[in-house]
């Protein structure tokens, strides 16, 4: 009998395949003597819409809602029935006498599987391979130790749960925004409090004032000696400021206190998803999309990274005889660092980061005992991978020491205190600038002194990066690390929110949905007890039912919320131009390759470009990208800085669409068999002479 194993992706698929002996390749699987490898195209079910229940829900009518199904069920997904076809092909086969979900290893993997394995009416038994990275000698060990599905059926039991509920709360409340205010209002649990954290910080811009301000300081030596906490460290006005530095001018200075202590730093243990985004986006500016794509592809194609979808930055203490074979995998990578570190044993100097017990899913983000190519990779994959690197190097090498000295001083009893730094071991980091240190003994008066007053204005709070709010939802438990850049790309892509110049705001449609929306989704509160409720479901300590039940309440609260609101809404995507179809007014939507016209009328379709596209057609003249415009006898070409216009032949450029093309290769072809070339005539008039 065969094994079927469902991996999450054709990629992971074919690696399974390979590292198993399966050679017999199709479109949907890879079969070898013993196993029969196939895979999903991520979610290949979702939950059934509400039109799929009962035929009256299909209408977005304010009357019928909440919408709540007796028992929710799944349905194929359009795009992938072929692939679930196939797999529901090979499990019914009778050489088929078991099943291992290969998905990815954690709560939406298991959906994943579970749902494919539902859904085939699989009865047979089922294991699961719990792996943290793609390299040949995990998956090996991780077949070899493959565990009951029953092990996990309450993490499957989370994972329907937090699907269950985000279908109610998130379906119901943007249904009936929508239909209520009429306009696309996106609403959910976890959306919807990221979306107020950036409207708080934009309320703390508007709200602040700056303040000018003057501080004192004392220079001794070059060094800036500050006023130390009881005297008044800022002035409003600088005549206060200076008749302190009058009052301290020509007095003795002395030395009355110096307190030194050793401060030991260890190496920061290795990232999580979250920390790695966070960095990312504050170094390159990536956003946290970008980053986990990245990530992806160094964890799947490349196999030189663990797996990626963490929020734990330990790992198991199983893991340390794999160190050193991790080290020489690095080699090629980081040459001097991994030789120095072999040198020494490969003992990692960070001994805290071995801790099971801390480990949750899956450990801490390290490469894995893949040597990299980094020729093979593209720039930004090379970035992610050498943060992960150094990281990664750093808990082999020693702590960072430095001793670190405060001298404070005294003028006519006022403290100013001067801090000084002396590295003594600079350890795992990188760049530690040189300090000199001044030697002072106690109660020694100096000379060699002044005083500056220094004029600052109070600075206002920055817009919020992406990094800070993935840092702000980590810290309220606002999504998961996998789901936290799918969050913020889909406030961005509902016009709820803007990314400019990787600084994060509000538009005026996503400002009003948080007057309109309850107060209950508005802050994270709500989610941090849907986390910790999918945690005890998780862990066996809370009955999915249970929590279910108590989501319908909330899910009927919220919408007798709605229903019940006095608020009104504004739609400031209207604009005055008018719709030459029905005479309504236009409103104004982002589209793929610009921003769109559309009709605000429900019942018209009427939409157009609100600017003319750009082309890559150059004007003859100043040789810039010319527009393309609409005139009564079609497209034509224009420069928009020197009014240049040129004829646009073809369908929509100069350049022949492929139905003219083919047309013309024809004739060209049918011409040639025609016309014979004058070699082939004078050839064949020459052989018609050697005949005669």
């Amino acid at each position: 009998m065969k094994t079927l194993i469902i991996a999450e992706k054709p990629s992971v698929g074919k690696e399974i395949a390979r590292v198993l002996g399966a050679t017999q390749k199709s479109k949907t699987h890879i079969e070898g003597n013993d196993v029969i490898v196939t895979w999903a195209l991520g979610h290949l079910l979702g939950l059934k819409m509400p039109e799929d229940y009962k035929v009256e829900w299909a209408t977005w009518d304010l009357n019928v809602l909440p919408l709540i199904p007796e028992k929710m069920t799944t349905k194929p997904l359009t795009n992938t029935r072929g692939q679930l076809k196939a797999i529901k092909q090979l499990a019914n086969r009778k050489d088929i006498g078991s099943a291992v979900i290969a998905t990815d290893a954690g709560r939406e993997g298991e959906l994943v599987a579970r749902w494919i394995l539902e859904y085939v009416h699989f009865n047979k038994p089922v294991k699961r391979l719990w792996i943290s990275s793609q390299t040949d000698k995990a998956i090996k060990d991780g077949f070899n130790q493959l565990q009951p599905s029953k092990k996990y059926d309450t993490l499957y039991d989370s994972a329907v749960a937090r699907s269950e509920a985000d279908w109610l709360i998130g379906l119901n409340v943007t249904r009936a925004l929508t239909v209520k205010y009429q306009d696309n209002l996106s609403a959910g649990r976890v959306q919807t409090p990221t979306l107020a954290m950036v409207h708080k910080q934009e309320a703390k811009i508007q709200s602040f004032v700056p303040e000018t301000f003057y501080t004192v300081q004392l220079t001794i030596d070059g060094k800036k000696a500050v006023l130390q906490e009881g005297a008044p460290r800022k002035f409003n006005d600088r005549e206060k400021a200076e008749k302190l530095v009058l009052s301290l001018k020509d007095k003795p200075i002395t030395v009355v206190d110096i307190k030194e202590k050793q401060a030991v730093q260890q190496a920061p243990m290795p990232y999580d998803l979250t920390e790695l985004q966070r960095e990312a986006n504050q170094r390159y500016q990536f956003s946290a999309k970008k980053t986990l794509s990245l990530m992806q592809t160094l964890y799947e194609r490349h196999k030189v990274l663990s797996y990626p979808r963490t929020d734990s930055n330990y790992l198991t203490q199983d893991m340390v005889g794999t160190m050193k074979e991790r080290v020489m995998a690095i080699q090629g990578f980081a040459p001097e660092k991994a030789k120095e570190i072999l040198k020494r044993g490969a003992q990692v100097t960070q001994k805290g980061v071995f801790n099971t017990a801390k480990v949750t899913d899956h450990h801490g983000i390290i490469p894995t005992e893949e040597h990299p190519r980094p020729e093979k990779m593209e720039a930004d994959e090379l970035k992610i991978y050498r943060m992960v690197v150094e990281r990664f190097i750093g808990l082999f090498l020693p702590a960072y020491k430095v001793t670190k000295t405060t001298v404070v001083f005294s003028v006519a009893d006022i403290l100013f205190s001067l801090q000084q730094e002396i590295v003594l071991e600079k350890g795992w980091k990188k760049d530690v600038p040189k300090q000199s240190e001044n030697v002072y003994k106690l109660n020694e008066q100096l000379m060699r002194t002044a005083y500056t007053i220094q004029k600052q204005l109070t600075e206002a709070p920055a817009r919020l990066s992406e990094g800070a709010l993935l840092q702000n939802m980590e810290k309220n438990s606002l999504g998961t690390p996998a789901t936290r850049a799918e969050i913020i790309e889909k406030l961005i892509s509902s016009e709820l929110m803007e990314r400019n110049q990787n600084k994060l705001s509000t538009t005026p449609k996503g400002q009003q949905l948080l007057t309109l929306v309850n107060p209950a989704l508005v802050t994270p509160e709500l989610t941090s007890k849907w986390e910790k409720s999918l945690e005890e479901i998780s862990n066996g300590s809370l009955k999915k039912e249970d929590f279910l039940k108590k989501i319908k309440q909330e899910t009927a609260r919220l919408v007798t919320e709605i229903k019940t609101s006095t608020q009104t809404y504004k739609d400031h995507a209207l604009t005055n131009k008018i719709c030459p179809d029905c005479g309504e007014l236009l409103k104004e939507r982002s589209g793929r390759d610009g921003k769109l016209l559309i009709c605000s009328s429900s019942t018209c379709s009427y939409k157009r470009r609100k600017d003319p596209k750009v082309s890559n057609h150059r004007c003859a003249q100043c040789h810039r990208k010319m527009e393309i415009h609409e005139g009564k006898n079609g497209n034509y070409f224009k420069c928009k800085y020197c009014n240049v216009t040129e004829k646009l032949e073809g369908k929509n450029s100069k350049k022949p669409s492929k139905h003219e093309t083919k047309k013309l290769m024809q004739k060209i072809n049918n011409q040639q068999e025609e016309v014979e070339s004058p070699l082939a005539l004078a050839m064949k008039a020459a052989m018609a002479k050697k005949d005669n």
